[in-house]
């Protein structure tokens, strides 16, 4: 009995994405199917990016097609292909970026800041195009965590080159200002600044932009929900209740303004002491997951209280890039993917599909 491609499309519907859960012909990742003689050629296109899955999802496709009767080789090419999505109706999208996801805590103090950078650098290990914006003025940290000294260049009228790190592009005040320089602002000059930093740096093909955004939901936030053209959000928590308290009125915010939550990240979810190896909920448990049933959003992961992500952040090279290969960093990997894979099935930005039409008096 001869392969044909419907046997081929057939083995491949019981084919499962690990990540994703669906069959690859249902989430049409299939591309340029070729059977020819016992030989099968084809790519499995992914909308998200999983550079440390595409090994073993080749492996896994390979041995199902080698099950068929008749089959001689296999040869198959996995990619990913990020596209832009669609964002709060009346704002326009960033030229050089597909992507914008919001970061935001409703208060400080939960490691927001440094999930965000993590984050960033998680999808960037995935294969992706990355940039982050540090959307705080009053207190950017994103130069610190990124090990970023002196000024971004200017190469055009209005514009600052966006500073890079670790493949990261980034944008900061803090790469503008002296590091003890306090911004004694008022509400609409912090707005104007920042609109200013995320529209006028010339971003390079960003598949993703990753905003750590200020802590709190006042005017300025707002503001920029409304403002900043944004494909969803990330809220960060941790599990005690004063924290879930303003958590939920960061995801009231984004609710507000159109802009999809993406999910919640819990953060200091739990203590492992490094002697012992007891394990204690310092700040209470499964707050997190319990505000996710209440608003019925996703959960994305949760993250442990450990001295090694405080310590590497401050010394300037975040986990991801610190300890590539720990847990820790597994961890990140795995909620970077799962925002990944969320916002792929986000409604597609069609906007450059549709003409552009010009009214001329003749």
């Amino acid at each position: 009995m001869s392969v044909t491609p419907e046997l081929v499309q057939a083995a491949l519907k019981g084919l499962v994405d690990p990540n994703t859960k669906i069959d690859f012909v249902t989430a049409k990742n299939v591309k340029n199917l070729r059977v020819e003689d016992g030989d099968i050629s084809l790519d499995i296109v992914l909308g998200y990016p999983a550079k440390s899955q595409f090994d073993s999802i080749r492996k896994s496709v390979i041995n199902a097609l080698r099950e068929l009767s008749g089959v001689k080789n296999v040869s198959v090419n996995i990619s990913s292909q990020i596209v832009a999505h669609a964002v709060q109706r009346g704002v326009k999208l960033l030229p050089g970026v597909k992507n914008i996801i919001a970061v935001a805590s409703g208060k400080g103090g939960v490691g927001k800041s440094t999930t965000a950078v993590n984050l960033a650098l998680a999808l960037a290990a995935e294969g992706a195009q990355v940039g982050i914006l540090d959307a705080d003025i009053y207190g950017p940290s994103q130069p610190m965590m990124l090990g970023i000294t002196g000024r971004p260049d200017s190469l055009e009228e209005n514009t600052i080159e966006p500073m890079e790190a670790y493949g990261l592009q980034a944008s900061s005040i803090g790469f503008l200002i002296d590091d003890d320089a306090p911004m004694v602002w008022r509400g609409p000059m912090v707005t104007s600044a920042l609109e200013q930093l995320l529209r006028q740096t010339r971003w390079r093909d960003l598949d993703y932009l990753i905003v750590d955004m200020p802590p709190g939901t006042g005017d300025i936030q707002l503001t920029l929900a409304q403002k900043v053209p944004v494909t969803g959000s990330v809220i960060v928590t941790t599990p005690q209740d004063v924290a879930l308290l303003d958590a939920r009125k960061g995801l009231k915010m984004f609710e507000k303004v159109g802009v999809p939550i993406i999910g919640i990240i819990e953060n200091m979810s739990t203590y492992v002491c490094t002697k012992c190896g007891h394990e204690e909920h310092v700040f209470g448990t499964g707050g997190g997951q319990k505000m996710c049933k209440e608003y019925g959003v996703d959960f994305l992961g949760d993250l442990p209280l450990n001295l090694s992500i405080r310590e590497q952040a401050d010394a300037g090279r975040p986990t991801v890039v610190a300890d590539p290969d720990g847990a820790i960093s597994a961890i990140y990997k795995g909620i970077a993917r799962q925002v990944a894979i969320r916002v792929a099935t986000l409604s597609k930005d069609m906007s450059s599909k549709f003409p552009n039409i010009v009214v001329q008096n003749t």
